[in-house]
């Protein structure tokens, strides 16, 4: 035989079998139920995180979208993860400390961090990611993606120009940011998103801190309580997780798994730029809220007295005492902390 047949043949059968592990790779569709703890806000999102994950995929990957209550609870997303009733959950880790312990101070403790840039820092270059990761595997579930949300201010009904200026108010918050607040004697209380704008227009609350301006905007508080104020205290005020089951994970190729994974991140970096946006949108509109920061002395006073709280989330694991000590290192390299 010619070498240049021999050649040319083997080249043949080279590429027939290429096409033949392509084929067998996407002989069968793999549908994927996926459930966000967002609602219909973030359906446009959604809607092109499935086309792209088919396209990408000539059509082997398919995702149906539940959002948030639709199918199961937000706090029941590691179970149903796990159990299979959904393949990919996107939440946040504070929804279930109870399975997971290192998921309050995965989603974010008072003074953790002040920018996204930072956040990311502190995930992906610091460690964090890894203690967690090893976290949802014990529970039956795999990390897959990592998403940063956006501002977490203070919205009052009253100008702030410091912390003594909120001891006159009562502040709707959730238990790490109240256990911060009340050692400043500042009043606290919590209410549901649903019913801030009743109270703050009945004087049930004076003030709330909740998200940033897209979401107070949203929920059409702008009507009853027009200032905001940066507490410096965290932001990304919450971070966001992405999980998938692991059988639905193994019975992918890899190519389907990088597909998943690029995809997702891109989904969750889309939500974050829509609420930074809408955020900064609304700043520089400066119709619907007047604008403020806290001063410097006083969000650092507010770092400090969420020691406690670090110190507290640190008691429940080894784990957990490796993620704080993160956290501390780094709030000290960025001088929030003293030596």
């Amino acid at each position: 035989m010619k070498r240049s047949t021999f050649v040319k043949g083997t080249l043949i059968t080279s590429v027939a079998a290429s096409l033949l592990v392509s084929q067998l790779t996407y002989s069968d569709t793999v549908r994927l139920r996926m459930h966000t703890f967002y609602g219909t806000e973030m359906d446009e999102i959604a809607a092109d995180l499935r086309e792209r994950v088919k396209e990408s995929s000539d059509g082997s990957l398919r995702i149906q979208f539940f959002r948030g209550g639709e199918l199961v609870d937000s706090s029941q997303f590691v179970n149903a993860v796990s159990r299979g009733t959904i393949d990919i959950a996107h939440g946040v880790g504070s929804y279930w400390p109870g399975q997971v312990s290192i998921g309050t101070i995965e989603a974010g403790l008072p003074g953790a961090w002040v920018s996204t840039d930072e956040a990311r820092d502190v995930f992906t270059d610091q460690g964090l990611d890894e203690l967690i990761a090893e976290a949802y595997e014990e529970q039956g579930v795999k990390l897959i993606g990592r998403g940063y949300g956006s501002d977490y201010g203070l919205l009052t009904s009253e100008p702030v120009s410091s912390l003594e200026d909120l001891k006159s108010m009562r502040i709707r918050a959730t238990s790490s940011i109240a256990t911060v607040l009340e050692k400043f004697d500042i009043p606290t209380t919590f209410l549901p998103a649903e019913e801030l704008y009743v109270g703050l227009s009945t004087g049930v609350i004076d003030g709330a801190v909740y998200g940033g301006p897209v979401e107070y905007e949203q929920l059409k508080l702008n009507e009853v309580a027009k200032y905001y104020t940066d507490i410096n205290l965290l932001n990304p005020g919450w971070i966001e997780t992405a999980l998938i089951n692991p059988s639905t994970w193994e019975k992918m190729s890899e190519e389907q798994q990088q597909i998943i994974t690029t995809e997702i991140d891109r989904y969750l970096e889309d939500i974050h730029q829509w609420l930074e946006e809408g955020n900064q949108k609304i700043i520089d509109e400066g119709a619907l809220f007047e604008f403020a920061t806290l001063p410097a002395e006083d969000s650092r006073k507010l770092a400090e007295a969420a020691l406690p709280i670090w110190e507290e989330e640190a008691e429940k694991s080894e784990r957990n005492a490796q993620a704080v000590e993160i956290l501390i290192n780094n709030a000290t390299q960025q001088g929030r902390l003293s030596e």
